[in-house]
């Protein structure tokens, strides 16, 4: 019996270990760091302090399918961690009763820098966002105005809104400044580009290094560092869909088919690209821009009839373009469902 118990002991002991080398420890909260390489923030934290409290709560929300009609599609399905919070393997948005979208599931990274959301910028504040899915009818298919008082019956949430804000009131304003703490605080800088720029001469190989500067001189103009962005919106020269981009927010015939242009941080981890997932791989995107432009009175007149590179140049921009992945960002666990 003796023999027995110290055996089960052991037993536990190791499953323990396991369970903890599997569950990573939460970092203690420091707020909304700005990395030293990055530009201002655009959002405004003194208009929604981000508080430990708040961003526990926004993540708990986040990953709540309360959120949807019927609890079965949160935030969270659609934005995996594992993905950089994308939908990855979707060439398009799945969301209730798997229903299909139109567009490919941007990624949720570094917003707290950013100038517009969503594929044609039609929001302009990070509060603001969550509106959006919550109340596509193809996403989650839910009212603000029916998720309040779910929340208010849960004693969990009750206190979750008092810790945050300072009493148990349950409001529209409380439940999306929570939202954009948690969305504001997903910031990726921690990819090997990163250590590079910040001086690790060695974070890049010289295939890399290469394909950086092949990469500022072919697609730096729209992808501009450090963020992969100019906050622009452009027509990329795809086969056109009905989807006219920009032009449904702008209702101007110059932003017919322009999108806006995306981060390309994390490309390892997205596929499927552009803003219908068209796309499966990275060499069918430089193989795009090399050679399947398509002329519109609208396309970016930076592409031309292409972009030429060599066969060797797309490898060597390929291998720089996966150096912009960030291990870290896809499994912090400060980040995920808890």
């Amino acid at each position: 019996m003796k023999n027995k118990s110290h055996i089960l002991y052991l037993l536990a002991l190791a499953l323990a270990f396991v369970a903890c080398e599997k569950t990573p420890t939460e970092p203690a909260f420091v707020g909304l760091v700005v990395p030293e390489h990055f530009p201002a923030l655009t959002y405004a934290p003194a208009d929604n302090p981000i508080t430990e409290a708040g961003f526990k709560l926004g993540r708990k929300l986040f990953y709540d399918g309360r959120l949807s009609r019927d609890g079965t599609i949160s935030c969270g399905t659609c934005h995996s961690q594992y993905s950089a919070f994308t939908h990855h393997g979707h060439d398009v948005s799945h969301g209730i009763d798997d229903r299909l979208g139109t567009r490919n599931t941007p990624a949720i990274q570094n917003m707290a820098f950013l100038q517009t959301y969503f594929w044609d910028g039609g929001v302009h504040n990070l509060d603001m966002v969550s509106f959006a899915p919550i109340e596509n009818p193809v996403e989650m298919d839910e009212t603000v105005a029916n998720i309040l008082p779910k929340l208010a019956a849960d004693p969990e949430y009750r206190q979750a809104f008092a810790d945050a804000f300072g009493d148990e009131s349950i409001t529209t304003v409380r439940m999306m400044q929570a939202l954009a703490q948690f969305m504001a605080m997903l910031v990726s800088a921690n990819s090997r580009y990163d250590d590079y720029i910040k001086g690790d001469a060695s974070a890049l190989s010289s295939t890399e290094i290469t394909g950086l500067a092949l990469f500022r001189e072919k697609c730096g103009n729209c992808h501009q560092e450090p963020l992969f962005t100019d906050h622009s919106y452009r027509n990329n020269g795809l086969f056109r869909t009905n989807d006219k981009g920009r032009f449904h927010v702008s209702l101007l015939t110059e932003d017919e088919y322009k999108f806006k242009v995306p981060s390309l941080r994390n490309l390892g981890y997205t596929a499927p690209y552009m803003h219908d997932g068209r796309f499966q791989t990275l060499d069918d995107v430089l193989n795009h821009y090399q050679s399947g432009i398509n002329a519109y009175p609208t396309v970016d007149s930076s592409l031309g009839h292409g972009v030429w590179v060599s066969d060797i140049e797309k490898q060597q921009i390929k291998a720089f373009l996966l150096s912009l992945d960030d291990s870290t960002f896809v499994r912090d666990p400060r980040f995920s469902e808890q």
